[in-house]
């Protein structure tokens, strides 16, 4: 596998149809699959722990937030990285998602680029780490 198993939890379909496809082609990220809700999006991600490495995570959906989606999944595994993006990138927005077990923040309307460029990070520390091979 030379992909990152990316789950996306985003309410906003045509920001999460961009997302996918811009992450597949610059970052090259594996989408396997995406909510809507926190409760589909936490559900997912704890079933099937073993079916991801990356969870992009928007922090107000449709139902519920992305804070629980974190706390969801605070026991995963060290490799599998949670990083929120959000309009609401704020300092405390940023602590807060951090203390909950974000692996970075970034804000959606300025930070795409950092988004793209901490997956492609992932992705390479993923395939040349020693239990890649």
């Amino acid at each position: 596998m030379t992909t990152v198993r990316t789950f996306i939890v985003e309410d906003n379909p045509t920001i999460r149809k961009s997302l996918v496809g811009t992450l597949r082609e610059v970052a090259r990220v594996d989408p396997v699959g995406e909510a809507e809700s926190e409760e589909e999006g936490s559900r997912w991600l704890s079933d099937n722990l073993s079916q991801w490495d990356l969870a992009i995570v928007d922090l107000f959906l449709k139902d519920g937030t992305g804070f629980r989606v974190l706390e969801a999944c605070r026991h995963r595994d060290p490799s599998q990285k949670m990083v929120v993006l959000s309009n609401y990138a704020t300092p405390d927005m940023r602590r807060k998602c951090v203390h909950l077990g974000a692996d970075a923040v970034f804000d959606k309307a300025t930070e795409i680029d950092d988004l793209i460029d901490y997956c492609l990070r992932h992705r390479q520390a993923q395939f040349s780490s020693p239990a890649a091979h």
